[in-house]
């Protein structure tokens, strides 16, 4: 499929994996204070799958803002902004990193958003604009074609 979509548009589908977290002073603590080590271990998982699934793969850096990781989003012109939220902030962080897109004049990137969320959240995240959520367990290769079939939708 990402060969089909790169002779389409020209290049590979582009993705960013986005580690973000609800307070922006967390930011400060870096990936070595207590507790933070190892919370980049998944989305680089993901961002290795995917990559091995055809994608070009862009990875932001451990507690990104909504604005960072909307900005280096649109800077990397990509096609699909993959969300890991941590510390519970998707009902905040991923609303407000979609409504960054749209200041940016970038609806048009995906919203995919993984890692724990609770069920109960999936209807309001999907309401406010995310194309697709995969929870803990979900095979990389069946992500990356959900994904795939999203773009190819456009």
């Amino acid at each position: 499929m990402t060969a089909e979509f790169a002779k389409k548009e020209g290049r590979q589908p582009r993705i960013m994996i986005a580690n973000m977290t609800p307070h922006a002073s967390e930011a400060l603590w870096g990936p070595r204070a207590m507790g933070q080590d190892g919370h980049d271990r998944g989305a680089k998982v993901v961002a290795t799958g995917y990559a091995d699934c055809g994608f070009d793969v862009d990875m932001g850096p451990l507690f990104q803002t909504p604005e960072e990781a909307a900005k280096q989003a649109v800077e990397n012109d990509v096609h699909v902004l993959g969300v890991s939220s941590l510390a519970a902030g998707h009902k905040t962080l991923i609303p407000q990193v979609i409504a960054e897109l749209k200041k940016l004049g970038r609806e048009d990137i995906l919203v995919a958003a993984g890692g724990v969320i609770p069920a109960q959240d999936y209807d309001f995240l999907y309401k406010a604009g995310v194309a697709a959520i995969f929870g803990p367990g979900t095979p990389v290769a069946y992500s990356a074609k959900v994904v795939m079939q999203l773009l190819m939708q456009e």
